[in-house]
């Protein structure tokens, strides 16, 4: 027997003096509440209600019972309460910044219908790792190895001239006629500057003759792009980034090269509210395959 239940249609039909009028109060029909009335009579061995074909009244023994009985019916409606405003209190997930706007409110949108509200925060690659660690978020999205991850994202260069072919990275090696002009650089974003995907970049260009100054971490994005924009400067990137930021992507014809990413949390059970969303809510954010 559902003893909450039952104490519920008690308060309910002694409080209107009647079974019509204390089941529709209970949204329940009359009948439910008669048998749940009948269930917690025997349940407690005793008669709760003196029944006539219009009315009830309490029994000595119902008056005796009432106030438990409220108190019961309280109790839970506190913790029913309680429980929605604990599905309502903001997740603070740290995010990439490289999360589009319009992304990032779909997923919020879709987690509400897992009963998940969530609070996004962009923060940097070493910053999401620190903000979990340090519990100023419940979970965050944090970079791994590619083998590692729940999540790949495909990461090549992107340009302003048209996409063709995969780019090689030995084609931005200068020759001696052009050693004195500018020389093409490769610009890395934060979230790139990573050891798997940073260290990689660097040793490629290295063996393929680069200059250092030609691989180089840029100090914003926005920067970054701009300086591309305005040369034949190469930007390392996913290809959802390239097409939002208006730039021609094309994979690295000497690496197969890309981020990867997974879920950190403290508490497992946080970690494991942020992995039952469906994997594609952050997967569409990340751009990841």
């Amino acid at each position: 027997m559902d003893v909450i239940a039952a104490c519920k249609a008690f308060v309910a039909v002694s409080g209107h003096g009647s079974f019509t009028g204390g089941a529709a109060a209970a949204r329940i029909p009359q009948s439910v509440a008669s048998r749940r009335i009948a269930a917690l009579e025997k349940h407690f061995g005793g008669q709760l209600l003196t029944r006539s074909s219009r009315t009830v009244r309490l029994t000595e023994f119902g008056r005796e019972m009432l106030p438990s009985a409220r108190r019961l019916v309280e109790l839970a409606e506190e913790m029913d309460h309680d429980a929605e405003q604990a599905r309502l209190r903001p997740f603070r997930l740290a995010v990439p910044e490289i999360c589009g706007a319009r992304p990032l409110a779909r997923l919020v949108a879709e987690a509400r219908a897992h009963e998940v509200t969530l609070d996004p925060r962009p923060a940097g690659p070493d910053r999401r790792a620190e903000l979990a660690r340090t519990l100023e978020v419940r979970a965050a999205i944090v970079a791994v190895p590619p083998d590692e991850s729940t999540w790949r994202v495909p990461v090549g260069l992107a340009g302003r001239d048209d996409p063709g072919a995969a780019i090689y990275v030995e084609t931005l090696r200068a020759s001696r006629a052009e050693r004195a002009a500018r020389r093409r650089r490769v610009l890395i974003q934060a979230e790139d500057d990573v050891p798997h995907i940073r260290d990689r970049v660097r040793r490629l260009g290295h063996a393929v003759g680069l200059q250092p100054a030609q691989v180089v971490v840029a100090d914003s994005l926005i920067a970054a792009t701009a300086d591309v924009l305005a040369s034949t400067d190469l930007l390392l990137c996913s290809p959802a980034q390239a097409d939002e930021l208006g730039l021609h992507w094309r994979p690295i014809g000497e690496l197969d090269l890309a981020r990867g990413y997974d879920i950190a949390a403290r508490s497992p059970e946080d970690g494991s509210r942020i992995r039952s969303l469906p994997p594609e809510l952050i997967a569409r954010c990340l751009g990841a395959v």
